[in-house]
């Protein structure tokens, strides 16, 4: 069984509020889980203790078992200090998406058309 350990959201409308639960990876992000192993609140402010609380005993218990994190909870944990701090590397974060580009080529395009007459011109004189 492939073991999860994420966050299963709970709390109203505009109102976050989730549990760290352990899952089998199949199940619904709020569905069934196996274990609760803490809870995560975003609105409290971020030097707040109560924001993050879990048992890590039972989350190391977990991951010795062979449970894989998920991005969010992994840089809980590194927070933490139960699991060690990795690189991350998204070179293409900052990039630009399709359209923009598409937008940028014509922009580009029109404005090498504009000046286009205007060298024209002083080439002439």
């Amino acid at each position: 069984m492939a073991m999860k350990i994420r966050l299963a959201r709970g709390g109203s409308k505009k109102r976050p509020f989730y549990r760290i639960v352990a899952a089998d990876s199949r199940m619904p992000r709020d569905g069934r889980f196996i274990e609760k192993l803490g809870t995560y609140n975003p609105l409290l402010p971020k030097d707040s203790e109560d924001r993050v609380r879990m048992d890590v005993e039972r989350v190391k218990h977990w991951l010795a078992q062979g449970a894989q994190t998920t991005d969010r909870v992994a840089r809980m944990l590194e927070a933490a200090g139960v699991t060690p701090k990795t690189e991350r590397s998204n070179p293409k974060k900052g990039e630009p998406g399709k359209k923009a580009k598409d937008r940028a080529a014509q922009k580009a395009a029109k404005e090498a058309e504009a000046n286009a007459p205007a060298e024209e011109a002083a080439a002439e004189e």
